[in-house]
């Protein structure tokens, strides 16, 4: 879909909600045969899926209540989303990507969850990891509830940094630039590291760890200053260096195990991968561990990504809609949740739970998240992610000066702010 079409759209969903509030009276929620209220769920990708394998426990609780799930591919999701919020004809609860919260709670799409905190205190926001309290609320209303969450670290061959010197991982930016200029030494098509340059969230952890804000609490563009610009020219030294491919036509996970790509930057999920397509990787030859801070006296910082759970301003059954979200976020719902898909829980207090207290795989992702954040909570982020991509394309690829690209992602990231 175009820009301009997306635009058109967004338009038509805002005019169809001042229509909406205008007078028109709220629909009942549709029942059964049998007389249960139905819920509809949109769930997104695998997730969309997995959904129907937890529905019967929440309904067997609420025999009042039947759910029903449609899973949706992400791919055209975004999409699906704009057309049904536009016709009032979408689900009761949503899935909704982080990064998309702000522009659906500005439209007023999504419902503000305040109200029903007292009766369902699984919707507060202190049962929260900190950087995912920082995607709930929109303009002071409670618009997304936080369902399960991810983060970065660093993976690692434990046995290949031993061989050059390195009994321990890499703990900050020059432990890791020399770890990396010693593994790509040996030469023979290796190199030191793999950074994925388009990953749209791929600066972000560095910009931190260097004091930039990214994007300022008065909503100005920050790329092109010196913390951020000071990050970037020192992630594209492992490019320029070939330390890091700077295309990637090689396979992670197969290169990881022959160790021609010997540390990568990931989530959870690849725990999961590296167990099941490199089962003659012992678990002593490889590890992770936080993202290495700026120096000895800095801290760690990542991307907090996830999905969370919203309910539509326009949903026919919106109080069924806060108590199935409530559910989901129970704590031996989220340690299911985890068994059933690996998704790691949103609240702290599943993480108490002896199966992921105990499990040392993911014990890293739980102390990262401690520090990890969000992308800017800002409505144009997509774009200006874009933006970041093209120019890190330019620079790692065509070589091109960094503090020229930051001035052009700055200036075009400001009119994307601005309006």
């Amino acid at each position: 879909m175009t820009k301009t079409w997306k635009s058109v759209v967004a338009c038509m969903l805002i005019f169809s909600l001042i229509l909406s509030a205008c007078g028109n009276k709220e629909e009942a929620a549709a029942t059964t045969a049998d007389g249960k209220r139905v819920l509809k769920v949109w769930g997104m990708g695998a997730e969309g899926t997995a959904l129907s394998k937890i529905v019967p426990d929440f309904e067997k609780a609420n025999p009042d209540i039947k759910v029903e799930v449609q899973a949706i591919p992400w791919d055209n999701a975004h999409d699906k989303l704009l057309t049904a919020v536009a016709s009032k004809k979408g689900p009761d609860v949503v899935q909704m990507g982080l990064g998309w919260i702000p522009e659906f709670a500005d439209a007023g799409a999504l419902l503000d969850l305040s109200s029903y905190t007292d009766k369902y205190p699984n919707l507060k926001v202190d049962n929260f990891f900190k950087g995912a309290q920082q995607t709930m609320t929109y303009n002071d209303q409670l618009v997304g509830i936080p369902w399960y969450i991810d983060t970065r670290v660093l993976f690692y061959r434990a046995d290949l940094l031993k061989e050059v010197g390195y009994n321990e991982p890499p703990k900050t930016w020059a432990e890791l630039k020399d770890a990396a200029t010693k593994l790509a030494a040996r030469g023979n098509g290796n190199y030191g590291i793999l950074l994925d340059s388009q990953d749209q969230v791929f600066t972000l952890p560095f910009a931190w760890e260097n004091g930039s804000e990214v994007i300022s609490s008065d909503n100005k563009a920050q790329f092109n200053q010196p913390p951020y610009v000071d990050a970037v020219k020192y992630l594209s030294s492992f490019f320029t260096e070939k330390l890091a491919p700077s295309q990637v036509d090689l396979k992670l996970l197969p290169s990881f195990g022959e160790g021609i790509i010997p540390m990568f930057i990931s989530g959870p999920w690849s725990v999961q991968q590296i167990k099941d397509e490199l089962p003659d990787l012992k678990d002593d030859q490889w590890g992770t561990v936080t993202i290495p801070a700026k120096d000895e006296s800095g801290k760690s910082a990542s991307i907090l990504g996830g999905s969370s759970l919203s309910v539509f301003s326009s949903a026919t059954n919106k109080d069924d809609g806060a108590k199935f979200i409530s559910y989901m976020n129970e704590p031996e719902v989220q340690v299911k949740w985890y068994e059933l898909t690996k998704d790691l829980p949103s609240t702290t207090k599943a993480w108490e739970d002896k199966s992921l207290a105990s499990n040392k795989d993911i014990q890293t992702f739980r102390t990262q998240m401690d520090t990890a954040r969000p992308a800017p909570f800002v409505k144009p982020w997509e774009s200006i992610a874009d933006l970041i991509k093209a120019a890190m394309q330019e620079i790692t690829i065509g070589g091109a000066d960094v503090q020229e690209q930051m001035d052009q992602v700055n200036s075009q990231a400001d009119d994307l702010l601005a309006n």
